[in-house]
């Protein structure tokens, strides 16, 4: 029987449809990073595939374009107009990010002097961003640094704990999670057949 379709032992599942030659360069990307091929199974983190088709939904001051999938982008719409009817003003601040720009990330990083371990506590290493799905949002508010735990003390916060659920976003680096990576109130993850 032919096997050559089957995961290696040790790969993660995935989220999504994700090929052997993805999950191939994947490995490689990860050895040229240092980052041991057992990274997902060791973290409990599955291969995120690559968005395919998106949409710009916020272009920023310096002119980076954030862009989601179309139904994400809907709900993300929808979110934002609920929570405006309540006063509550959420920013995108981060949308689709490729598997190659994940890689630079972690690249400059490693170049300033940041250990692998260290960087890995705050970045998902390339192909396991929820990111790279075109599904994960992080948000922000104004009055509050963008990406800092302190925005788990903001209305905007709040609003999103006991609402977000309702349009398909969910929390996804609680406080301990059994990732190993860093509480991340402002990270939201659209999930495939929730409400959105």
């Amino acid at each position: 029987m032919d096997h050559s379709d089957s995961p290696r032992p040790g790969t993660p599942p995935t989220d999504g449809p994700v090929t052997q030659a993805y999950a191939a360069s994947i490995r490689d990307r990860l050895g040229v990073l240092g980052i041991p091929e057992t990274y997902g199974v060791d973290r409990g983190l599955t291969l995120q595939p690559e968005a395919d088709v998106l949409e710009v939904v916020r272009v920023v001051a310096d002119g980076r374009r954030i862009e989601l999938q179309p139904d994400v982008a809907a709900a993300w719409r929808a979110m934002v107009a609920a929570a405006g009817a309540e006063g509550i003003t959420l920013l995108l601040i981060s949308g689709f990010r490729s598997v190659q720009r994940q890689q630079e990330i972690l690249e400059r990083k490693r170049a300033a002097g940041e250990t692998i371990e260290s960087i890995l506590r705050v970045n998902a290493a390339p192909g396991y961003s929820e990111h790279h799905t075109g599904r994960a949002v992080d948000i922000g508010t104004p009055g509050c640094p963008p990406l800092e735990e302190r925005f788990e003390e903001t209305s905007a916060y709040g609003w999103l704990s006991r609402n977000a659920g309702r349009f398909g976003f969910f929390l996804s680096y609680p406080r301990g999670n059994p990732n190993g990576i860093v509480y991340e109130p402002w990270h939201w993850l659209h999930r495939v057949g929730d409400p959105g």
